[in-house]
């Protein structure tokens, strides 16, 4: 009878054992499953917030208080479509006059050139924006280069900025290209080109170059850099010191390039805010780009893009 309780007593003790261990089991497997969901939520709404943020569904708000020093960058190639386009940059600018905290425009710009007519859309805005707003003045502040398209846009604002080591100038204008013709000769290739129009293919770059058509391109071009030229005495006035060179396509450094009345002194993004506008807090006002708008303007411009660095398409600069 002893052996029959002792017996029964340890498969009680046993049962209870493996009970108390699946229970524990199935708590810790719940406890898991809890802490697994939590971290899954984190993640999406961390991953939301990045796409909440990347769609541009986050929205500046007018009116920033206090007064500050806003910022608008010209960032690379100036072309339409582009993240220095016209479009891009008037939008900033336009921003940045019109906050009433605004106390001075600094217009900060790395950039090789581009487009004269993006270039030119700019340099037009600024000075409307000048007008309307003449109690905000706007300085170009260079960082590592500010050639050509860049330059025909900073002799817009009221004073230019630069490193003693940033690189300044290239007034010049440019069409660049490439031709196949020695190239179809030795692989066979014929050329088939059909137009309605004498000059429809003009410089085409798969035919002989055509004489009269390289005429009239360089006249194009000649009164393209009389513009830029224009732009350039108008915009630096008397502060200009010209040189035989001045407007042939050279660059200087920064330096030598406020010894020829180029820019006005040295300066950078800080020093402006802090002692010209005497606003050290800047307010950024460029427009970014979305998610959504970067990858649909990258689909739609790969295959031109290609074709530039081919040469298939002339492309027009001043730089």
């Amino acid at each position: 009878m002893a052996d029959s309780d002792s017996a029964g007593s340890g498969e009680n003790w046993e049962r209870k054992t493996l009970e108390k261990v699946a229970l524990a089991a199935i708590q810790e497997q719940r406890r898991a499953r809890h802490w697994g969901i939590f971290f899954k939520l984190l993640l999406f709404i961390y991953l939301f917030a990045l796409l909440f943020i990347g769609m541009g569904w986050v929205v500046k708000k007018d009116g920033l208080p206090g007064k500050h020093t806003a910022l608008v960058e010209i960032r690379g190639v100036i072309a339409a479509g582009g993240d220095a386009s016209a479009d891009t940059i008037t939008t900033g600018l336009e921003e940045a006059f019109k906050d009433k905290g605004t106390k001075g425009v600094i217009l900060r710009i790395n950039s090789p050139g581009g487009s004269p007519v993006q270039a030119g859309r700019i340099n037009d805005e600024i000075k409307r924006l000048r007008a309307k707003y003449p109690e905000i003045p706007i300085y170009a502040v260079v960082e590592d280069i500010c050639a050509s398209g860049g330059y025909y846009i900073a002799v817009a604002a009221d004073r230019i900025y630069v490193n003693k080591a940033s690189i300044i100038g290239s007034i010049g204008v440019l069409m660049d290209g490439f031709g196949f013709t020695g190239l179809m000769d030795k692989l066979g290739i014929e050329r088939r080109l059909l137009a309605a129009g004498e000059n429809k293919g003009f410089l085409d770059p798969f035919s002989p170059v055509n004489e009269e058509q390289k005429v009239y391109a360089e006249k194009m071009l000649t009164d393209i850099h009389q513009q830029f030229i224009s732009v350039v005495r108008k915009g630096r006035g008397k502060r200009l010191k010209e040189t035989p060179e001045m407007f042939s396509g050279l660059m200087w450094i920064g330096q030598k390039s406020v010894d020829l009345g180029l820019a006005d002194a040295l300066g950078s993004i800080d020093s402006v805010a802090r002692d010209v506008i005497k606003a050290e807090e800047i307010v950024d006002f460029t427009p970014r780009e979305n998610i959504a708008e970067r990858v649909a303007r990258k689909f739609g411009a790969t295959l031109a893009e290609t074709l530039v660095r081919l040469g298939a398409v002339n492309s027009l600069s001043i730089r």
